[in-house]
Formats: structure tokens, sequence, C-alpha cells
């Protein structure tokens, strides 16, 4: 019998006196049935339509075959799943499971596919300053800052007695002539200098900025912008800020002070400050010396500047000794002793800082904020929001669903690859969409469980 021969499979091997042959024919098949807990989690939280709200549209109705809300869904849970570039939609254009994402299968015009391609997205990114001829769709840029903060308030169902807001800035790499770009000499790189806020694991401000500027500068008037939300909701809620020393500025504690709002921020040390602890330095280093290991004693500081602070305030000394050398550091704080010891102060609630700088990292390493190549800052910026309200659906998906499994603290990269890339069939007949997913997929009860937990979210 002759062999049937395909110019198009792929030669693997041979297995047990097989041939192993592979091809692209395998018809209607996806490799991220998993997304269908994306669906749930914006049925949930509303994020996709949110976002759609914030842009307007100036195209004729009966002319759009992609309305906004298809464009935003695609671009979102493309981020999610992993797809950064608008060029891949070309291609996932024509996956089922993206049609049951967003919610269109068909396409109103038979010239037409049912989704958009890379063309048309890049239309929504790529916007002018106002419409016109060649560009109909405008965002609202208050009014996707302002959905960072209401989707956080519409996850509680109570108000919270206090919450700590951390703001951190970080550099995103920059390689072409991007508009406002500058070289930053701590980075060694052109960059631009976004700002974040976080609460807790929620994502309540991702501002790009250009990297000639203080680290702390726009923070004032975010944060105004920020709490004016939350106290309009939550009057009784006590806030507290967190952040290192590049937000240690008079400016921005007066703020603080003046609307009774705590900050709890690092302090660059200086000569003044190091002889302040410098007896506690000296002991730190005998029981260094003596025992052979790190030691640490904390002092209370009232401290001002000789210029710069407006005033007084309260300082946590840390003379620490290691057998490398001295490693002193100082907090700055408008909590009190009652409230926490210099020690918890330092130890306990101002080393949590560094969860932040993870959930960034999360941002541009798995949710692709850091691609920013387009010329513009405006778009560059849009482009920073996209990416961050993937965050927050990836977030939201943790949080609603996934608190009880193993997956309670995984990164979204790790959510992305255990529980969505999941290999399925899809078949469509006039009742149904049937996804039939992979029986060999080893966290089908996980899976289930995230499940569950968003049909009850979603009611």
């Amino acid at each position: 019998m002759q062999t049937q021969c395909n110019a198009e499979q792929l030669e693997i091997s041979c297995l047990e006196g097989r041939r192993v042959v592979a091809a692209f024919d395998g018809g209607r098949v996806t490799s991220d049935a998993g997304a269908l807990l994306l669906k749930r989690t914006d049925e949930a939280i509303g994020l996709i339509d949110r976002v759609a709200e914030c842009f307007s549209d100036g195209r004729r109705p009966w002319l759009v075959e992609h309305s906004v809300r298809t464009l935003v869904g695609q671009r979102l849970f493309g981020l999610a799943l992993g797809y950064e570039d608008l060029n891949d939609h070309d291609e996932l254009r024509k996956d089922p499971l993206f049609g049951v994402l967003v919610g269109k299968l068909q396409a109103k015009r038979r010239d037409c596919e049912a989704l958009a391609g890379k063309s048309t997205l890049n239309r929504l990114e790529l916007f002018a300053r106002a419409e016109s001829i060649y560009h109909k769709i405008v965002p609202d840029s208050e009014a996707l800052e302002r959905q960072f903060v209401e989707l956080f308030l519409d996850s509680h169902a109570q108000p919270p007695r206090e919450i700590v807001l951390d703001l951190d800035a970080t550099d995103v790499p920059l390689h072409g002539e991007q508009e406002s770009r500058f070289f930053h000499g701590y980075y060694d790189h052109y960059c631009y200098l976004p700002l974040y806020i976080f609460c807790g694991r929620q994502l309540l401000c991702a501002k790009l900025r250009p990297a000639n500027i203080d680290g702390s500068a726009g923070a004032v008037e975010e944060l105004n912008r920020i709490v004016g939300q939350i106290r309009s909701r939550w009057p009784q809620t006590r806030i507290i800020l967190r952040a290192d020393s590049g937000f240690a500025r008079d400016q921005l504690m007066s703020w603080c002070e003046e609307r009774y709002i705590h900050y709890v921020f690092g302090l660059a040390k200086n000569a003044r400050l190091k002889r302040m602890i410098g007896a506690e330095l000296h002991q730190a280093g005998e029981l260094c010396a003596a025992s052979g290991h790190s030691s640490r004693l904390f002092k209370e500081l009232t401290y001002r500047t000789r210029k710069s602070w407006s005033a007084t305030r309260r300082v946590v000394g840390k003379a620490e000794a290691t057998p490398k050398g001295p490693n002193p550091r100082f907090i700055v704080t408008s909590l009190s002793v009652e409230d926490f010891s210099a020690r918890e102060l330092y130890e306990d609630f101002y080393c949590a800082r560094g969860e932040a700088e993870n959930r960034i990292k999360e941002c541009q390493l798995d949710l692709f904020a850091d691609r920013l190549s387009a010329n513009l800052l405006r778009v560059n910026q849009l482009r920073l929001w996209f990416a961050s309200f993937a965050y927050v659906l990836m977030e939201s998906l943790r949080r609603l669903a996934l608190s009880s499994t193993q997956f309670a603290r995984a990164s979204a990269g790790t959510i992305r690859l255990k529980l969505l890339k999941i290999g399925a069939t899809v078949k469509t007949s006039v009742r149904r969409v049937k996804l039939a997913m992979s029986s060999a997929y080893p966290y089908q009860s996980e899976f289930r469980t995230a499940f569950d937990a968003l049909n009850v979210a979603a009611r």
C-alpha cells in the first residue's frame, strides 16, 4: 500500500515502529480555552464595558463592524493571554475562542471578519488629540484614570478601616526616538519614569512620565485625585502612604499632614543623621563582631532638615552592622509611637513596601507594560493603561477565584501558563459553542474551583 505523503507534515521521529508526524490541520482548535475564566471575571467586575465607555466613537454607527467594546476586549484579553503585539491579532481574529470572549462570533458584513485585525486595533491606539478624519475613536484620559479607583472601590463590600497606598517609580527602557525620552543616570539608559500606586495587589494608578524629573513629581496631583475618590465613598477609612526615600519631599508630607493622611517614607541618610545614631551603630558593631552575624538597633529621633522641611518630624533610625560594615537606614513618618514602635514600624510595616515592587515586575514582565515603542507619549500612556487594565483583570481573577487554591499568590505569568493555556477543540452549532478541553490537563480541580467561585461573584 502506498504511504500517504503530505508536504505540510512535520516529521518528528519514529516511536515503537510508528512514524510521528505533525501538521497544522487540526481544524478549530484553541490553545487558550482557560480564558473562559477571564470572561467570567470580566462579567463579575464589568471591566471591558467600563473601559470601552471611556472612549468616544465618532464613526457612523451603520458602517461600524468592530465596536469599541470589541476592540478593547480583544486588546485586553490578548494581553492577559500573552499576545502583546497587535500583529498577533491577524491570526487570533480567526480563533473562535476570542469571539466567545468578546461576544461576537459572526461579522455583520460578508467582506469582514468577526473580529478586528492589527490595522483596526492600531487605530484604537494611535489616536489624535481630538477626533479627525482618520481618527474617530478618542480616549478620555481622565475617565480611564478614574476607572482604576472605581474598580478598586467596587471590589469591597464594606469600607475597610484602614488602607495602605504604596507609591513607587520605575524605569521603562526605551530603544527608539520616543517623545519625551531622556537619559537617566541612575538606570544608565534612556527611559520613561512611570509612577505606580497600589493598595495591596490592586492597582490604582499607572502614570507615564518623562525621566528628567524627580521621582516624586506629580505624586501630589495623582494622590489628590485618588484620595478624593476614595474619601467620597469611604470618608471614615484611615489612609497611610508608604514609599521609598524618593518620595520624602516636604510638599508631599505637608500635603498629607494638612489632610490627616499618614505616611511612612524612606529617608536618605546623611552625615548629620548618622551622627545622631552613632552610639547605636558602635554598639551594633560590637555585637556583630562578637557573634559574627548582622546586628541591628533602633532609635527614635526628632528631626528637621536645615532648609527643605517646613516642620520637625518623627524619624526612626536603624543602626545596623553587618560583617561587611555598617548599614544605617532611616524612615520618616507621621505615625506615633502608640501606633508602631520603632522596630515594628521599620521591620513589619515599612519593609513590606517591597511587595509593590513585585507587582510592578508583574505588570511589566507578565502584562507587557514596558512595550512602549510608539513615537508619541500619549499613545504610550494608552498602551500602559491597556497593560494595567489587563493586570487588573488577572488580579481580579486571582482575588475572586483562586484564594482557596494553590494559585492564591501566583504571578500573572504562572496563572496564564497553568490555568489559561489549555488546548481545546471548538465545535459551533446552532444552539451552542462547545470547547472540548484536553482530558490530560493537570489542574482540572483548581479550574473547576475557580469557575464555581466566579459564577458566584458574577451573580
